[in-house]
């Protein structure tokens, strides 16, 4: 297109032309004057429609690029915004944990921490004064020495409650900061302290923090519980909160008036090795964890779980397993005679009994009246290399497989040099330790028909179907044994008898070791080891306490029968009804009152 500045207005030929034929020059450039805007007016509407179209081609696609989006995000999964940070992300979250009946054990909750920036206080002595104020815990001189140490970032506190920050926010220094975080809560305090353990805050940044485990199964689970695939999903224990609660009101309890240093339970379904219930005490708060002792005996820690942990002689409570293993082994059956007459020379040791028993007890009897001399006879028959194989078959001289990071710590002690001696007292459990679940487990593989069963702290929904150990022949005949136990005069552990419920369990007494060497003359370690209901065991208890000391008709009492036994009564009486278990038999005047009660 030609340019339209470049037409001339009066060009010199046409004027020429229109004077000779007498037309007015002026109208040539009148007319080249229109053509030239004619053509300028179309070239910047050609320019205008171009921009238009380019215009409409960008607004076009914006609309498409908005709508694919929305459709995009309108079809896919809902989730929580995320927050871009810069450097190692922190995992902040961590699962719950819950008891058998989905009840929290453990959560977290949403709090703050407190840190400092002393280069921005208005007031470093009102602001040391005021935060010495709130928390008990903090010096004001120290506050100062530190505010004053050139940093520009301190912490202050790791977590602080909502009321706590009221009172640091009301102090008006805008140097004190706040940098939100979660942090681990234990809503049940002392209950099943030693089985959750504990956590602490671990790598730290101002706005988050990591939670991991110190102890139990917040160590043991530390990976899988703050692993961010679980999507929330709670961790899951066989512990029962009631029971759990239960046991350790009756376990304290009994602590106290039998004057013990110490007490422990565990409770344990014998078919699927689910412990119910694990209560170690002295305890604590899980929410104020103590420091662990620097010195001293570990023991007289309340971090310390005597029932995971503690490896005590468990004196007569093995018994049992000598007499399951002759019978086993055919060597005799419950009707035996054995010469119980002492006391019993070996090596130049002596064996006796509690009470004289007479010249002869049948096997049956041996057991119910716990005679150490006819149990050594019986390992006599049976010998130290099939008896070391039997009890390592019950998993007794090995430290438990547990979902516990202190169960590494319970390996059981026994002699290197096993030898007839050792094979002797060992049958009654003594010169052998081992722990508290240690025992629950091989009473557990004994009565639920001989198959060996692995305790465990994690939800089961079927029976172990472990190693056969002992037929369930025997198992019946040791079950009939332990109810004897209980329900005859002659028994060690009659104080079990509680109507409604068949108790059957073995007694054990053992002197303590002096850590000087030897033992002490006064002090036991008294277990009673116990199974309900006798005809058909679903669970084991077993109770221990430590020094246990109490005065029957102007006499002290130590023994098991006094002391473990009365105590582990009280707890079946109050965990049986909450295990859904009805009484077996009823008394007539217990059932009209529970009639007229219903009424």
């Amino acid at each position: 297109m030609t340019d339209p500045r470049r037409i001339a207005l009066r060009p010199l030929a046409r004027i020429l032309d229109a004077r000779q034929k007498g037309e007015n020059p002026d109208a040539i450039e009148r007319e080249n004057l229109r053509l030239r805007h004619e053509q300028q007016r179309d070239r910047l509407r050609q320019r205008a429609e171009s921009r238009l179209l380019v215009l409409a081609i960008c607004f076009f696609a914006a609309f498409t690029a908005v709508g694919v989006k929305m459709t995009a995000l309108a079809s896919s999964e809902p989730e929580e915004p995320r927050s871009a940070t810069s450097g190692t992300s922190i995992i902040s979250t961590r699962a719950d944990i819950v008891d058998r009946q989905g009840r929290v054990l453990a959560t977290n909750l949403v709090t703050n921490a407190l840190y400092a920036h002393p280069h921005e206080l208005i007031d470093p002595v009102a602001a040391a004064a005021g935060l010495a104020a709130i928390f008990d815990d903090l010096d004001e001189e120290t506050l100062l020495r530190r505010f004053g140490s050139g940093s520009r970032f301190m912490w202050v506190r790791g977590s602080i409650s909502p009321e706590q920050q009221q009172l640091v926010h009301d102090l008006g220094e805008p140097g004190l900061l706040f940098g939100p975080r979660e942090m681990r809560l234990y809503p049940n305090g002392a209950v099943a302290a030693h089985v959750l353990g504990g956590a602490r805050f671990g790598e730290q940044a101002v706005n988050a923090a990591e939670i991991i485990g110190v102890a139990g199964i917040e160590a043991e689970f530390d990976e899988e519980l703050r692993d961010p695939a679980r999507n929330g999903a709670p961790l899951e224990l066989s512990l029962d909160l009631t029971v759990q609660s239960a046991v350790e009101e009756v376990l304290a309890g009994g602590m106290t008036i039998m004057n013990a240093q110490g007490a422990s339970a565990v409770l344990m379904d014998a078919h699927t090795g689910e412990v119910i219930s694990l209560a170690s005490l002295p305890d604590f708060d899980p929410n104020a964890r103590p420091r662990p002792l620097l010195e001293g005996d570990p023991s007289q820690s309340p971090l310390y779980n005597r029932a995971v942990q503690g490896v005590y002689e468990l004196g007569s409570t093995y018994k049992l397993f000598t007499v399951a293993q002759a019978l086993e082994e055919g060597l005799v059956n419950p009707q035996t005679m054995i010469d119980t007459q002492g006391p019993l020379r070996m090596a130049g040791f002596e064996i006796n009994d509690f009470h004289d028993y007479g010249p002869r007890l049948s096997v049956r009897d041996v057991l119910v009246q716990s005679s150490n001399i006819g149990t050594a006879r019986l390992a006599q028959m049976i010998g130290p290399e099939r008896q070391q194989q039997f009890l390592g078959r019950l998993g007794l001289l090995e430290a438990l497989d547990f979902e516990m990071i202190e169960a590494r710590q319970g390996r059981p002690l026994y002699p290197s040099n096993w030898g007839q001696l050792s094979t002797m007292t060992i049958s009654y459990g003594h010169g052998i330790s081992a722990t508290q679940l240690h025992l629950a487990a091989a009473y557990a593989t004994m009565v639920n028909g001989g198959t060996l069963v692995r305790p465990t702290l994690q939800r089961q929904l079927e029976p172990q179907l472990g190693e056969r150990v002992i037929s369930e022949e025997t198992s019946v005949a040791l079950r009939e044994m332990l109810r004897a136990v209980v329900a005859e005069d002659e028994g060690t552990a009659n104080l079990a008898e509680i109507a409604g419920y068949e108790v059957g369990g073995k007694t054990g007494s053992a002197d303590k070791p002096n850590p000087n060497g030897g033992y002490y003359d006064d002090r036991v370690i008294a277990t009673f080891a116990s199974v309900f209901p006798s005809n058909d065991p679903q669970y084991v208890l077993v109770v221990t306490l430590d020094e246990p000391s109490i005065s029957v008709l102007g006499e002290t009492r130590r023994t098991a029968g006094w002391t473990a036994v009365p105590v582990a009564a009280e707890v079946i009486r109050r965990v049986a009804p909450l295990l859904g278990m009805r009484p077996q038999t009823v008394d007539p005047e217990l059932a009209y009152s529970l009639s007229s009660a219903s009424q």
